[in-house]
């Protein structure tokens, strides 16, 4: 599981450790069998030799997570020293663990974090074993332990969230890391030697990758010594290569560091394999890192996972702690329906609401009540509220639970209680009949629709005051029974690189179901059917740049098993599942917003369901919330969008 960058924060319901400036090492124990292996799965076993001794001792069967370091004479941390470590004369090795994946044939990754820590607390080694540690959780603020560990001349610290999981392989917003100076990882792309420099080489040219392609970041020239020079060049040389490795490069950058006069310099690229790690002092606007110097080779790092950090805001939420039950609110004041009666009057938005058949169960094998799903919208809806408020309702009615037969309801003229606001329509059936659809306004207009047994929320893409101007343009990417939800995320990535050479604000979030939904701003500027051009170009354009797994046909037998590229839910009328909205599919999974980091393999519809939507949402915050901003100028958008594909 891996750290998101993040801004410092003071918030209950974390936990704060030191971030160790070592190497990430998993121990597997079992039998008498043992592996120490890094990150990537390159072993430790003979490199750490002291470590992996220490943990061959341990009388353990189990996964630990944790962090190997070298301390110096002065008991300081030291990565250089790490990484050039041969012998215990090169420092002592330390192995600071902090978690237990797996113990005695349990998989304990679904365990609250707390209680998978007095389990590996409870089990360390004697006091005899001088390198196994337990990595202490501080009860501070983050600002002061920060302090602390500044004038330790430390890395930084690690927030965890209080009851979280452990997601193997995941980048989460639950686990944060806050630096004391601007650190990154990236590639070595290529070397520079000026004209007439004593130096073996004057600087890198580095880069990350972005979509799978490697970007350039900008050179870095101090940090190095000549030793260190001479062995880095060892191991430039069998990687050199002809061609420029970076396949985005900032306009800015080209004439500085990619045209090079032969008399004045000499540039080398080599294979984009290597990774080190600089600070820096700042990122410019077009991406490039200011004022960067050398830290150190990282060799237990893949090149391909280098990506540029951005350090995320967390949001000021209510603090949160789990309770024993998995779909109970943070705190007990925000359950609204308690398990003691089947059925409940409650006054919310100052009407009454009457809740019945509470105890009915909608996920049967989940074991997940009719009650749970309204506490539930209880709970999210200061979250959803902005993507429902004054917007027509389709209603998706399921009284018996999500696998019961469901029944669509627009029209409820004469069928609700008179404090429930409606938009009056005409249907092409019966163009003679007013009907009215049901708007939702507020948290008792969202919960009196739970209780009708809608499990999802459909709400229109326009509001009533501006009914032929939507508030977003919305790519609906929708795979056939054959299409991976691998295939998914390619396609999605695909719109975003388009929309991204275009300047193109975006927001994604899963369906809830198998696909993905993309949102763009546009503020009821435009109509539905400029919004709908406008998303037919799009997909038109990811088309062209996947045409062998995504199609623009509607109908099913011409997609010929491709994904499909659905523009045409940009009409009146038309609705898809609100961000936060439940679905009536197995496990309850939410559809839930995302940051496009977690746009990767491993993403899963089912990493967010309606057991753990409220707590991720503590630490994430709104991420949907950019779609209520500025709209796109569809114009110069489609202008710049021109002008790069005619390239």
């Amino acid at each position: 599981m891996l750290a998101t960058l993040s801004e410092a924060f003071d918030a209950e319901d974390w936990l704060y450790e030191i971030k160790w400036d070592g190497y990430r090492a998993i121990a597997m124990i079992n039998e008498g069998n043992v592996a120490l292996e890094s990150r990537n799965h390159i072993s430790f076993n003979q490199r750490f030799y002291p470590v992996y001794d220490a943990v061959k001792a341990w009388e353990i069967n189990a996964v630990i997570d944790g962090e190997i370091v070298v301390r110096n004479k002065a008991g300081q941390v030291n990565f250089n020293a790490l990484q050039n470590w041969k012998s215990p004369h090169d420092g002592m090795l330390q192995y600071y663990v902090f978690d237990m994946l797996w113990l005695d044939g349990y998989d304990l990754t679904q365990m609250p974090l707390e209680k998978r820590r007095i389990l590996l607390r409870e089990r360390l080694p004697d006091s005899s074993n001088d390198i196994i540690h337990f990595s202490e959780n501080f009860p501070t603020t983050a600002s002061e332990l920060m302090k602390a560990v500044r004038d330790l001349g430390m890395e930084g610290i690690i927030a965890k969230k209080s009851g979280s999981a452990y997601y193997p392989g995941n980048r989460s917003t639950e686990w944060l890391k806050m630096k004391i100076q601007n650190r990154q990882e990236v590639v070595i792309g290529g070397y520079i030697l000026l004209a007439d420099s004593p130096k073996l080489f004057s600087s890198l040219l580095i880069g990350v990758y972005d979509q799978d392609k490697f970007r350039y970041i900008g050179k870095v020239g101090t940090g190095f010594s000549v030793e260190m020079q001479k062995e880095m060049l060892r191991t430039f040389k069998p990687l050199i290569r002809e061609t420029n490795p970076f396949q985005i490069i900032p306009v800015t950058s080209k004439p500085v560091h990619f045209r090079l006069h032969p008399r004045e310099m000499e540039l080398t690229y080599i294979e984009p394999e290597l990774v080190c790690e600089v600070n820096y002092a700042e990122i410019t606007a077009d991406g490039l890192l200011r004022h960067p110097s050398f830290v150190a080779m990282r060799t237990d790092k893949s090149a391909k996972e280098v990506m540029q950090e951005m350090a995320i805001q967390v949001k000021k939420t209510p603090s949160s702690k789990r309770t024993n039950h998995p779909l109970m609110a943070t705190k007990s004041t925000d359950i609204l329906l308690p398990d003691d009666n089947e059925n409940q009057v409650k006054t919310i938005n100052n009407q009454e609401l009457k809740f019945t058949n509470l105890d009915k169960y909608y996920w049967p094998k989940e074991k997940i009540t009719k009650r749970d799903l309204i506490n539930y919208y209880h709970q999210i809806a200061p979250y959803m509220l902005p993507y429902l408020k004054n917007r027509p309702m389709s209603l998706h009615r399921h009284p018996n639970g999500f696998n019961a037969p469901s029944f669509y309801q627009k029209d409820v003229r004469g069928k609700v209680p008179d404090w429930i606001e409606t938009m009056a329509y005409h249907s092409e059936e019966e163009p003679d009949v007013e009907k009215e659809f049901m708007v939702c306004t507020d948290e008792a207009s969202l919960l009196y629709m739970a209780n009708l047994g809608c499990i999802e929320m459909n709400p229109w893409n326009c509001k009533v005051e501006t009914p032929d101007n939507p508030d977003w343009c919305v790519l609906d990417i929708d795979p056939g029974k054959k299409n991976t939800f691998e295939q998914v995320i390619e396609v999605a990535n695909v719109i975003y690189d388009i929309l991204k050479t275009a300047d193109i604000s975006c927001v994604c979030k899963t369906s809830g179901s198998t696909g993905l939904h993309i949102y763009i701003p546009l503020k009821a500027q435009y109509t539905y059917e400029h919004s709908q051009d406008f998303a037919r170009i799009i997909c038109a354009l990811a088309e062209r740049a996947l045409p062998e797994t995504t199609s623009m046909e509607r109908a099913v037998k011409s997609r010929k098993e491709k994904i499909y590229l659905d523009f045409l839910q940009n009409r009146q009328q038309a609705t898809l599942a609100a961000p936060y909205s439940v679905r009536p599919k197995p496990n309850a999974p939410v559809s839930m917003p995302l940051s496009w980091s977690e746009v990767k393999p491993g993403l899963q519809i089912i990493d967010f369901t309606i057991k753990n939507v409220i707590n991720l949402l503590s630490s994430r915050g709104d991420l949907f919330e950019e779609v209520l901003g500025k709209g796109i100028d569809m114009k110069a958008a489609l202008g710049k969008l021109e002008a790069a594909w005619q390239k």
